[in-house]
């Protein structure tokens, strides 16, 4: 239980502070450019999403790839919850919301989840990993 507390600690640390300097203070001019924010953001509602999103990419690296050496093991959580983070994160959003480019959104979205998934899998890897040096 200790490890899956700290597993969901490694996800939500950097995912809160990534997320909002990345959407509301970095590139918050870019996507006020896009219009696919609404102006009254509802921020206990994102912390919540990666409470959750935390809970289950813990649970399934526990099941999936506990024990591997940090590096490949935070490679294989990348390829797998990098692409599907990005098809209801990225895809899905362009493909209900208005937006003045999806294309723009698309791209600064995709770049915001290769960072993401970068800084967060070495991190929960870490947590599960047989001899966290190597």
């Amino acid at each position: 239980m200790k490890k899956q507390i700290l597993a969901v600690l490694a996800y939500l640390l950097p995912t809160f502070p990534l997320g909002y300097f990345w959407h509301l203070t970095i590139f918050a001019d870019y996507y006020k450019s896009l219009h696919v924010y609404r102006d009254d953001i509802f921020i206990p509602f994102g912390i919540l999403s990666m409470l959750i999103q935390g809970v289950i990419w813990s649970v399934l690296y526990r099941k999936m790839f506990a024990g591997e050496p940090i590096l490949r093991g935070a490679i294989k959580f990348a390829t797998l919850a990098c692409p599907l983070a990005w098809s209801f994160m990225v895809l899905a959003t362009s493909a209900k919301h208005h937006m003045s480019s999806i294309q723009g959104y698309v791209g600064i979205e995709t770049c915001f989840m290769l960072v993401h998934y970068t800084i967060v899998s070495p991190l929960i890897e870490a947590v599960y990993a047989k001899n966290p040096r190597s």
